[in-house]
Formats: C-alpha cells, sequence, structure tokens
C-alpha cells in the first residue's frame, strides 16, 4: 500500500492551459494525474500518447475532446478512455480532470503530432 498526500503530489504544467499535479507511486503499471484545462490544449495540432491509454474523470466544469475524426462533449461526472496513439486536443474554458495511465505515463511517450 502507498499513499501520496496532496501536498506531496508534483506540480506541473504541460502549457499556460493545462496545469498539472502529478501522483507518481513509481509503478510501471500505472499512474495519476489531475489536469486542470482552461483553453486549447494543446494549441495547436493535436497530442497523443504513443505508449498508454488514458483513462480520464472528469472532476469539474465542461468542455470538448477532439479527434481526429471526431468531437465529443463532456461534463463533470463523465468519463472517457483514448486509446494510445489516438490523437486529441481538449477545448474547455474550465475543466478539472483525473488522468490515469496504464503502463505509467511518462513525459518521452507524450508528443504533441500534426
Amino acid at each position: 500500500m502507498q499513499i501520496i498526500k496532496n501536498n506531496s503530489a508534483v506540480k506541473g504544467a504541460n502549457s499556460d492551459k493545462c496545469k498539472t499535479l502529478e501522483y507518481s507511486f513509481n509503478d510501471k503499471d500505472i499512474d495519476l494525474g489531475i489536469a486542470t484545462i482552461t483553453g486549447r490544449y494543446p494549441e495547436s495540432d493535436f497530442c497523443v500518447n504513443i505508449i498508454s491509454k488514458e483513462l480520464i474523470y472528469v472532476l469539474d466544469g465542461n468542455g470538448k475532446l477532439y479527434f481526429e475524426n471526431d468531437c465529443i462533449e463532456f461534463e463533470k461526472g463523465d468519463s472517457i478512455l483514448i486509446d494510445s496513439n489516438e490523437k486529441y486536443y481538449w477545448d474547455s474554458t474550465y475543466c478539472v480532470v483525473s488522468m490515469s495511465c496504464t503502463p505509467a505515463w511518462n513525459e518521452e511517450q507524450h508528443k504533441i503530432v500534426k
């Protein structure tokens, strides 16, 4: 059993519109992050996780998630599963999402692509 207290989460940012809290258990199979999104992320193009699936739960707010050929609207209480290699971008005035990746997320597998 492991616990990471809120005050021990690592603050970060993917951009000025995507602030993060990382809860890394140093487990190669799964992780947890909280993202606060206040605009379009990424600012242009798409992002993709080339290795992990991302399981998202919307804690607060709403918005749209755009994929190459689709767009979904989301709101508080919704859950979204994004497969590895699936291109997407966020568009939200304000939302807070919980993101769990399997296998665990690392910076090298997160890419911005056309």
